[in-house]
């Protein structure tokens, strides 16, 4: 069973910056992709930045340029560093982590971290 660790979460306020970290209970090279997701309130969860294991980034269009996603395999670690944070930003964020197999695929997800943006 796969672990993943999320920490770095917190309260800013509007144009702070957060970094949030994902740390796994083993190599995330052993993953094809290591994604960022988060929930607000009352909605559903959306994806925010993804990283392969070739080290290809993608972000939805509402952080790019703000956010940035990358990895330390050596330290089985994903990271999300957040910049300009907004209060639309506030939400729980989650480390998910994408095994795929064939034609199905393995995801972990850790338990999730707070983030909070206000004035």
């Amino acid at each position: 069973q796969v672990q993943l660790v999320e920490s770095g979460g917190g309260s800013v306020q509007p144009g702070g910056s957060l970094r949030l970290s994902c740390t796994a209970s083993r190599n995330i090279f052993f993953f094809d992709r290591m994604v960022w997701g988060r929930q607000a309130p009352g909605k559903q969860r959306e994806l925010v930045a993804t990283i392969t294991s070739s080290g290809y980034t993608g972000y939805a269009d509402s952080v790019k340029g703000r956010f940035t996603i990358s990895r330390d395999d050596a330290k089985n670690t994903v990271s999300l560093q957040m910049d300009n944070l907004r209060p639309e930003d506030t939400a729980v964020y989650y480390c998910n982590a994408i095994r795929v197999i064939g034609s199905r695929s393995d995801d972990y997800w850790g338990q999730g971290t707070q983030v909070t943006v206000s004035s």
